[in-house]
C-alpha cells in the first residue's frame, strides 16, 4: 500500500472504451486532483524527451515519422505482433511514466488523489496506491464503442480487447466498482457517493 508520506491515492482503471476518461472528468469536476498516465505516456515520448531518444535506440530510426515524432500506429502495428517488443518498449516507457507521475503526484495536493493508470490489472502492481476503483462494461459493449470511437472493424476490436487482461482480472483487482453502462446521470451518481467514501478514507488516514 502507499506509504504514509504520500496523499491518500485512487487508481482508476479499467478496458479499453469503458468510460475511463469519462469518470476521470468527474472526478476532476469535483476538485480532486486527477493526474492521467495516458496524458503522461504522450508527453514522455515528445521530441527532445530522453524516453523517445531511448525508444529510437532500441527500435530504429523508422518509428519516427516526418516531423520526428513517435509514429504511434506503427509502433503499435510492431508491438501488437511481436510480445518481445512490448516488453522492450514498456521497460523503456513505464520508468519514464511512474517517475513524472510521481513528480506530479508529490505536487497536487488535495484531499485524496485519481490516479488514471489503464494497464493497472497487466502490471499486477498496486503498492503505490490506497485503492482501485475499476470502470466496468461488458465487453460486447466495449467492442461496439470502439468499432464506433475508432472506425475499426469488430475483429480489430476484439484483439485489442484481447490484448489486455480479462475484465474478470480487473474485477479481482478492484475496491470499488463503477458501472459504466446507463446514463451520464447515473456514472455522476456513482462518482459523487464514491467521492465522499475516499474523502472520509483519507480523512481517517485509510
Amino acid at each position: 500500500m502507499a506509504t504514509d508520506a504520500l496523499p491518500f491515492r485512487v487508481a482508476l482503471t479499467g478496458g479499453i472504451a469503458s468510460g475511463k476518461t469519462t469518470v476521470a472528468d468527474l472526478f476532476a469536476a469535483l476538485g480532486v486532483p486527477v493526474i492521467d498516465t495516458d496524458v503522461i505516456a504522450r508527453q514522455v515520448v515528445e521530441p527532445g524527451q530522453p524516453a523517445l531518444a531511448a525508444v529510437v535506440a532500441a527500435f530504429g530510426p523508422d518509428v519516427l515519422d516526418a516531423d520526428g515524432r513517435l509514429d504511434r500506429r506503427r509502433m503499435r502495428a510492431r508491438i501488437f505482433a511481436d510480445p518481445t517488443a512490448r516488453q522492450r518498449l514498456e521497460s523503456i516507457l513505464h520508468p519514464a511514466i511512474r517517475t513524472e507521475m510521481e513528480r506530479r503526484s508529490s505536487e497536487a495536493g488535495g484531499p485524496y488523489q485519481v490516479l488514471v493508470i489503464p494497464l493497472l490489472a497487466e502490471g499486477k502492481r498496486r503498492d503505490h496506491v490506497n485503492r482501485v476503483l475499476l470502470v466496468d462494461v461488458p465487453e460486447s459493449l466495449q467492442i461496439e464503442r470502439l468499432v464506433l470511437r475508432d472506425g475499426v472493424s469488430h475483429e480489430q476490436a476484439r484483439l485489442s480487447l484481447g490484448a489486455q487482461a480479462t475484465r474478470a482480472e480487473r474485477l479481482t483487482m478492484a475496491d470499488d466498482v463503477v458501472r459504466n453502462t446507463g446514463s451520464v446521470d447515473e456514472l455522476q451518481g456513482q462518482v459523487a457517493r464514491l467521492h465522499q467514501l475516499y474523502l472520509g478514507l483519507a480523512a481517517a488516514g485509510a
